[in-house]
């Protein structure tokens, strides 16, 4: 049997071709022809769309767009994430004067938690955050920083990446809350709070309770406020008019409770309620 000369041409299903004749060049264009049509007949586009997809993508995967993207996308994140726990969790101020000395002092940055800001939260002893009622805080001068610099802060206090202060924020500590019969002084200079008298171990250091004598009963949802530097100290004793009603703050101005001290580092310190002080306190005053 004569074995065929000719090479094993045949792959896959490829036409058997003859390697002494020549390559019909007509042929193959039509082959490549049909084969493109039936593509686009097949994708419903044209062949060069597909390549022209593929361009836009090697370039969309180029690692430095890539990068930026990523970049962007953890920013925004991270933004958003600021934003929800500064509305609704966690906000840090600064303190913008000495009032709360020697508890707080000028420059300090504290955490202030938002969940207890409710009427059923807040007690006597805690040190909270709250908005100008009206007529709290001077009007102070008009900031140097410039209208970017400026837009930026408040874009950065916005999202919870700046702390509040210099704003109409006030941070003081409650003495009474509704229902409180609070007075100044006893016979030993001593604060009561429903006929109990207080020693405040938290006052700066030399300060009296307070110097203005004031007899109130704080109205309901509403907190009296002091600050621990009594002697430097603008708070409900100077907004009263004697009724216990102008001097006291609506439960609706409460921004939070300032639980942690968190800056400078080593002035670091977690709040805790002065259960020595207030412990004893009846919830109203014997007959």
């Amino acid at each position: 049997m004569t074995q065929d000369p000719r090479p094993d041409w045949d792959r896959v299903g490829d036409t058997p071709t003859d390697p002494g004749s020549p390559v019909d060049e007509e042929s193959v264009g039509e082959r490549t022809a049909a084969r493109q049509a039936a593509r686009e007949q097949a994708t419903g586009q044209p062949a060069g769309a597909t390549a022209v997809r593929a361009r836009r993508s090697a370039k969309q995967r180029h690692p430095v767009v890539h990068f930026v993207r990523e970049v962007l996308l953890i920013g925004v994140t991270a933004l958003v994430i600021s934003f929800l726990i500064k509305t609704f969790l966690v906000q840090a101020f600064w303190i913008p004067s000495g009032s709360m000395e020697s508890t707080l002092v000028y420059g300090d940055r504290v955490l202030v938690s938002k969940i207890q800001a409710g009427p059923m939260s807040v007690e006597r002893g805690d040190i909270i955050v709250f908005e100008d009622p009206g007529g709290w805080l001077p009007h102070g001068p008009e900031s140097d920083r410039g209208p970017v610099m400026e837009t930026l802060l408040s874009v950065a206090k916005f999202v919870g990446v700046a702390p509040e202060g210099e704003s109409n924020h006030l941070i003081k500590r409650v003495i009474g809350v509704g229902g409180d019969h609070v007075v100044c002084c006893d016979d030993n200079m001593r604060i009561t709070v429903n006929g109990e008298p207080l020693e405040e171990t938290y006052l700066y250091a030399g300060d009296e309770p307070s110097l203005e004598n004031f007899d109130i009963v704080v109205p309901e949802d509403h907190y009296w406020m002091m600050g621990d530097h009594r002697s430097y100290s603008r708070d409900s004793r100077a907004h009263d008019d004697g009724s216990g009603t102008a001097g006291s703050i609506p439960a609706d101005r409460v921004v939070g409770q300032a639980f942690a001290l968190v800056w400078p580092l080593d002035r670091f310190e977690v709040f805790t309620n002065p259960g020595d002080v207030f412990g004893s306190v009846p919830d109203e005053e014997s007959p």
